[in-house]
């Protein structure tokens, strides 16, 4: 049996991270990205990175494939990073295979200066 946190470290280990500042930079010089929020509907509600695009986690697998191509640039965001590793695990299995999860989520994003929206 594993706990939480031993299934967050296995899949960090396992998945790429990336920080806000180098999404944020990516972003400013034009790079194709899709920055996708997994939070809840609630903390979405409550203000989000400006360029990203919602789908829960709950139903990230069911939804993602009719809006996000397989071979695009996926960055994974959540409220601190561990729900994002989680997710990008999956979606490597799916077969996305440039997948990465913000480091330290929304939490770094708002703290390093990325653009909120409501």
């Amino acid at each position: 049996m594993k706990t939480a946190q031993q299934l967050i470290a296995e899949a960090k280990a396992a998945i790429t991270e990336v920080t806000a500042q180098e999404v944020q930079r990516a972003l400013a010089q034009g790079e194709s990205l899709t920055l996708i929020d997994i939070r809840e509907q609630n903390e979405w509600a409550m203000g989000h990175a400006a360029p990203a695009q919602y789908i829960g986690r709950g139903v990230l697998e069911s939804q993602i494939e009719a809006k996000v191509p397989r071979d695009a640039r996926v960055v994974l965001i959540c409220a601190s990073g561990n729900r994002s590793a989680l997710a990008a695990v999956t979606l490597t299995e799916m077969g996305y295979n440039n997948v990465a999860s913000l480091a330290g989520g929304f939490r770094d994003w708002v703290a390093s200066g990325g653009a909120v929206a409501d």
